[in-house]
């Protein structure tokens, strides 16, 4: 796929049926913010709400997530978010490899429309998807690495923080980093 105008790439993600998953959906979830903006979120997948509103982290995951950008001097309207998968898998089931594999196109079309000097990893499934297959999140989240001049770092889904309130520390420690960072760009 080359690289398409946002909007061109997004009526084609709206009609997308590459995968499976496009016969449960209810609605592409093909992300949204700030066009020019220096730092890009990017998550597993929609959930329900998201399914339902078309929208990325729009539920209990998402608004955790307004919070912790808030908390480091930013609003939801300054960054960009998006999805490994644009559709929501069964159950809110981990993508499968040819979900991610069909999606992916998309994702990467995004990210060099977008331009970000940031790129975060919400969970294992972004950071697999985007750092290495092999990405241990509990291992490797909160380490930078760089690559074509992007800094990108992996930190906690924020639904898992949800589900763990012990991880919420090593995530807080993860975004003053992204702060440090993005003061840099």
């Amino acid at each position: 796929m080359s690289l398409l105008p946002l909007k061109q790439l997004m009526e084609e993600c709206m009609n997308c049926t590459k995968c499976p998953l496009h016969n449960v959906r209810n609605n592409v979830v093909f992300g949204e913010g700030n066009l020019r903006s220096k730092i890009m979120f990017i998550g597993e997948g929609p959930g329900r709400d998201e399914d339902i509103q078309g929208r990325p982290f729009v539920g209990k995951a998402g608004q955790l997530l307004n919070k912790m950008i808030e908390a480091i001097d930013l609003k939801r309207e300054d960054v960009y978010i998006a999805n490994i998968v644009k559709c929501r898998p069964p159950n809110n089931r981990v993508p499968l490899q040819n979900e991610v594999d069909a999606c992916l196109p998309y994702l990467r079309n995004q990210v060099a429309i977008i331009a970000p000097k940031i790129i975060v990893c919400l969970g294992a499934t972004a950071a697999k998807a985007i750092i290495d297959k092999n990405f241990k999140i509990t291992v490797m989240r909160g380490k930078w690495i760089e690559r074509k001049g992007v800094k990108i770092i992996a930190t906690y889904h924020p639904a898992a923080l949800l589900r763990d309130p012990e991880k919420k520390y090593p995530a807080w420690e993860d975004f003053k980093s992204i702060k440090n960072e993005l003061e840099k760009v």
